[in-house]
């Protein structure tokens, strides 16, 4: 007996391994699908689907296939056993089963239409993602490279307005989607969709919060392949990654938000310890990420050795993000204000080796997670196995990021060009409008917490947002230039170099208005 017992051990153990390198397996070949996508895109410059779009669509056929066309390797995956003496779930278990000891670990709420479903299958479980890795392994590469790779003149020729739209902006809308959400969560409740107890309006904030967070990154990826208008460019640009930042310690603020008594009332005292926490876990975030900036390659000669060099400056990027989350400040925003100041003094310090495996080190994972978590969110609408579709709150949710969006970007805009010197243009605030895009930070903040059906029925919609977000505004991009009329080609400089791909050039007057110099014109013909 106890033979057969050390023999089904080993076998779990194998069988656990064996579907990890499935899951791998799977990943790498979705990304080798997207790279060849995103190869064929750029060669005959196809732009109404962008690659991230792509690498959603190849998960959600993956999705599809995992979720019919695996069956399910264990029917007992399925049976629930009563615990009565139980009045909350532990993070570790205990069960003694005929005086054998064995140890559980709590892994996530289960919903209960979804009991007798798909449990059982193994391989749809192995592919729900653990939120972490989202936060500790795939977005600080991102963050980072966003910070890492700003153009600092028109950055901080634009820093005013970038702020107004990051802090300002984030709290707007995370206040207007707040109001619109709980206005449709009374009519659910009115009609008899929700019970009152199910939904406060601190969860129809903390769904403003993680909605607001914009992720532009198939606009940008297309403005900067046209060479759309720096400013343009720069304040989106400025904007998504400021207001990343915004978002997450925003969301983590109003989740710690607790009346005492009535959930749906105000509380001062609450209110004002949810501002204070994020006013210094900001702050703190901010100090910490910003202290890594001082980089022991100016103190040694590391120079010498480009790839410690490089070694070192990696880790020491990395620690921001780790130094963060173990001080329980935000991992994110340190590391997004690590890349802004190592950009503006560590990276003088490099040796020249250094600095181009550094950008091209960043970029290259930054590109691999990006599309790894596009990948993912197409995946996850047929793997996660808890989604709650619910038309009504879905519809409010996509006319409540719209109305906010608008009510961001004009009357802020408005505001600023009282001040500015080079006004924001009307077709600059309608693109702005339009970019307004929701992508990986938002589906992060949405599936780092799905234990309860509100925060399930938040992560459904914010996925359906995504998807929809980034194939028709990501896709209409480029459209919407034309029909706004935003030039192309600002800041392109021309320089005679040895070779010149003509066709690439001449391109550019295909897709936005024509300049008139007359040596594009005689270099076209």
């Amino acid at each position: 007996m106890e033979k057969l017992k050390k023999y089904a051990s080993v076998k779990d153990e194998d069988q656990f391994y064996h579907q990890g390198a499935v899951e791998l397996l799977v990943f790498n070949f979705l990304l080798i699908l997207t790279i060849l996508t995103i190869w064929l895109f750029k060669k005959h410059r196809f732009r109404f689907l962008h690659e991230t779009g792509g690498a959603m669509v190849y998960g959600l056929v993956m999705g599809l296939l995992i979720r019919y066309a695996t069956k399910a390797s264990n029917v007992e995956n399925g049976t629930v056993y009563e615990c009565e003496k139980l009045e909350s779930g532990p993070s570790t278990l205990l069960l003694n089963i005929t005086n054998q000891v064995y140890e559980y670990q709590y892994k996530r709420e289960i919903s209960h239409h979804n009991i007798n479903g798909h449990q059982g299958n193994a391989m749809l479980q192995k592919m729900t993602f653990d939120p972490s890795i989202f936060f500790n392994i795939l977005l600080p590469p991102i963050i980072f490279h966003a910070g890492y790779s700003l153009k600092k003149r028109h950055f901080f020729r634009n820093l005013g307005s970038i702020l107004t739209y990051a802090f300002l902006g984030t709290a707007i809308s995370c206040i207007v989607i707040g109001l619109i959400m709980y206005g449709f969560v009374k009519a659910m409740v009115h009609i008899g969709q929700l019970k009152a107890w199910e939904f406060h309006f601190t969860d129809c904030l903390f769904f403003g919060s993680l909605m607001s967070a914009t992720d532009p990154v198939t606009v940008l990826a297309i403005f900067h392949e046209l060479h759309v208008d720096t400013d343009l460019y720069t304040l989106l640009f400025g904007e998504s990654v400021l207001n990343d930042a915004v978002a997450i310690v925003l969301t983590y603020s109003i989740s710690i938000y607790s009346p005492k008594e009535n959930p749906n009332a105000f509380d001062a005292a609450a209110f004002f310890q949810s501002v204070g926490n994020f006013l210094g876990i900001f702050a703190g975030s901010f100090a910490m990420g910003s202290s890594y900036a001082v980089h022991l390659t100016k103190f040694t000669k590391l120079c010498e050795f480009p790839m410690l060099e490089t070694g070192l400056f990696f880790l020491l990027s990395w620690s921001a993000f780790l130094s963060a989350e173990a001080a329980g400040l935000t991992g994110i925003v340190a590391v997004l204000f690590c890349g802004v100041t190592q950009a503006h003094y560590t990276y003088n310090n490099l040796s020249s080796d250094s600095r181009m495996r550094t950008k091209e080190l960043f970029e290259f994972m930054n590109f691999l997670a990006e599309n790894v978590i596009f990948c993912y969110m197409g995946l996850a609408l047929f793997t996660f196995q808890n989604h709650i579709f619910n038309p009504l709150f879905i519809f409010g949710a996509f006319v409540a990021v719209f109305i906010a969006r608008a009510c961001n970007i004009y009357p802020l805009s408005f505001l600023l060009n009282l001040a500015r010197k080079q006004k924001i243009p009307r077709n600059f605030q309608h693109m702005m409008m339009f970019s307004g895009l929701r992508g990986a930070i938002a589906f992060a903040l949405a599936i780092r917490d799905t234990g309860s059906q509100p925060k399930q029925m938040m992560f459904t919609t914010a996925l359906l947002i995504v998807f929809f977000t980034v194939w028709v505004f990501g896709g209409g991009t480029t459209p919407m230039l034309t029909w706004l009329q935003i030039r192309l080609l600002i800041g392109f400089e021309y320089t005679p170099p040895l070779s010149v791909n003509l066709s690439e050039i001449c391109h550019f007057f295909t897709v936005g208005q024509q300049q008139s110099c007359s040596v594009w014109k005689q270099i076209c013909v």
